[in-house]
């Protein structure tokens, strides 16, 4: 009985969560497209988009002759893009993501969330299919499925790190990873290499606190996993400081080898830092690998 009430109060403590997350992921999407025409592109289509002047290389039956005869210049009318992409989203949950330096700062994961959510809502409205990676979540269009993704990210992990879900992955389609990366670098190398043998190619974006870059530690200090699964004490943390710092490094370099080596970008973001920024740094990238 105590188990059951337990996991409904963590139920609705979660769900309480939705409202002011979709409210303020909408809030995000929405700077970003102030003064932004979308994802529009010429392409296979119906629509009319543009006018541009001939060039070389076009044929003449491409030639608008219509247009062409109000002035001496050739033009073609070219048609909108109207093929919808599919996008396979992961926002880690684990454990290792509630973690915060400071109380003015959100955790990893919350910003994780916001990010997640918020290029969802810009995809959708570009005419695009959203989902998870993995079976549980299918690619789909519309306000619907935003709701959908805010449930599915509404929950935790209880391991101190999640592994990137690399089942079921749609060929040719496009991906966002949003983590701390972590955790075992054999679990990230292993779903991007599966993305990469069936033509996914997408973003993968690093979230850190700031003090997990400047390492701000001295004299006895006791560092624990937010799982609680690792503990451990230091009398002089400050020694730590160097060798920590490098193998950070090692982390990150080797973390834009594999996004090079698979055709990902690779994204860094604190979350001190702007989520703004972020988005509109994720949505370009994004985009240019839908292109």
């Amino acid at each position: 009985m105590n188990a059951a009430l337990t996991l409904r109060e963590r139920s609705e403590a979660e769900a309480s969560r939705l409202p002011p997350l979709l409210a303020r992921a909408e809030h995000l999407a929405g700077t970003v497209l102030l003064g932004d025409h979308g994802r529009r592109r010429s392409g296979l289509g119906d629509d009319f988009w543009q006018y541009r002047p001939a060039q070389i290389g076009d044929s003449r039956r491409m030639i608008d002759h219509r247009r062409s005869a109000r002035g001496d210049q050739q033009f073609v009318r070219e048609r909108e893009w109207q093929i919808a992409q599919s996008v396979m989203l992961w926002v880690d949950q684990g454990a290792s993501m509630r973690f915060a330096s400071n109380k003015n700062l959100p955790t990893k994961g919350d910003r994780a969330r916001l990010l997640g959510l918020a290029i969802s809502i810009l995809l959708v409205r570009g005419g695009e299919r959203v989902g998870l990676t993995g079976t549980t979540l299918p690619p789909r269009r519309g306000n619907a499925q935003i709701i959908r993704l805010a449930q599915a990210w509404s929950g935790d992990v209880q391991d101190d790190y999640a592994s990137p879900e690399h089942r079921a992955m749609i060929p040719r389609a496009r991906a966002v990873f949003i983590s701390d990366f972590l955790g075992p670098m054999s679990e990230v190398e292993l779903a991007l290499t599966k993305a990469a043998d069936r033509g996914v190619r997408g973003v993968l974006m690093q979230v850190l606190d700031p003090s997990e870059e400047s390492f701000p530690y001295h004299g006895r200090t006791v560092f624990e996993s937010v799982g609680r699964t690792l503990k451990h004490e230091t009398l002089k943390a400050g020694a730590l400081r160097g060798r920590y710092l490098e193998r950070l490094a090692e982390r990150k370099e080797a973390l834009q080898q594999l996004c090079r080596a698979t055709n990902w970008q690779y994204g860094l973001h604190h979350t001190e830092d702007s989520a703004q920024a972020a988005l509109l740094w994720l949505y370009r990238a994004l985009d240019g690998s839908l292109r």
